[in-house]
């Protein structure tokens, strides 16, 4: 696709959504940016380029496609069809990518409802692997949807990331995403428990991890994010707890959708709303966890020896 050939929107510059808008324009795509908070909207066109809304959706009507990059499902259904929805003010034929992690149930449901007015919905959230870095573009698509519609976005997408994988008909990369979370989330349960168990038993937290990373209990936690960020208590994982919670539950309904006993799912899922739920901070970064489950082992893990813990 001719980066000049059509004009591309993107709606939601958040910790994601900013650095992805920014890889489009560096690749040359005529962008029209749009976000909740005017000011972030302002700071971003200074800094990167690009066209801002300045709070008029209509401004997005030119786009050939449109990508979201917005918290979750019903954040993203209020901005296509709530109240001044951006739907509307689309053009038949449009492209919309909803990168968000979202509830693959409630994605086909607004693909067929934005079908009815002549809109493509295609879902293509992202994974990473690693939660934060200076590398913009270390990111994965998942895209479900119309094939034709995927060729057309390819492009755009390889602009924004490392990989990009085809992952089957519409609210299959929702899915995919979910599942993806449902087992960091469970490899990160376990790892904390096994935290919680060595410290009691006497066993050095720091060492057991590195012998983890060194064999088969290896995961995404005990690489990145337990000892630099939780022992570490920077608590800078970039990843919210209770977007981990929200994930969690989509997970846990689509094993219920699909009609399997998947046990393990509402366990996770509790333990971690419960831990959202006792540090009372709605914006808790996911390594934050440690701490409760440290108050539920009665232990407090030393911090690692190559870092000196934050504040």
């Amino acid at each position: 696709m001719d980066p000049q050939a059509t004009a591309v929107g993107f709606v939601g510059l958040g910790q994601q959504g900013g650095p992805m808008a920014a890889n489009l324009l560096a690749a040359g795509y005529d962008l029209v940016v749009r976000d909740t908070d005017p000011e972030r909207e302002r700071r971003f066109v200074a800094a990167h380029g690009g066209r801002g809304c300045e709070g008029d959706p209509a401004a997005l009507a030119e786009a050939g496609i449109l990508i979201t990059m917005l918290p979750n499902g019903r954040i993203v259904r209020n901005a296509l069809l709530g109240e001044d929805g951006i739907a509307f003010r689309l053009r038949p034929g449009t492209i919309i990518v909803d990168t968000s992690s979202s509830d693959p149930y409630g994605t086909r449901e607004l693909g067929g409802e934005l079908a009815e007015l002549g809109l493509i919905l295609l879902d293509s959230p992202v994974t990473r692997p690693e939660a934060v870095g200076e590398d913009t573009r270390r990111i994965t698509f998942m895209v479900a949807g119309h094939d034709d519609a995927i060729d057309r976005v390819m492009p755009l997408l390889q602009a924004m990331a490392e990989q990009v994988f085809r992952a089957g008909p519409l609210g299959c990369g929702h899915a995919m995403k979910t599942l993806n979370n449902y087992v960091s989330a469970a490899g990160l349960a376990a790892a904390l428990d096994a935290m919680v168990a060595a410290e009691r038993f006497g066993i050095d937290v720091e060492t057991m991890l590195e012998v983890f990373n060194a064999g088969t209990a290896r995961n995404f936690s005990t690489a990145h994010t337990l000892i630099d960020e939780a022992m570490s208590r920077r608590y800078a994982a970039g990843f919210q707890l209770a977007l981990m919670v929200k994930d969690l539950r989509i997970a846990s309904s689509l094993f219920e959708r699909i009609d399997f006993d998947a046990p393990i799912s509402p366990l996770v899922r509790d333990q971690f709303a419960a831990a959202l739920a006792q540090l009372d901070d709605k914006r808790a970064d996911l390594s934050r966890s440690l701490e409760v489950w440290e108050l539920r082992g009665g232990v407090s893990v030393p911090p690692p020896r190559q870092h000196t813990p934050a504040g």
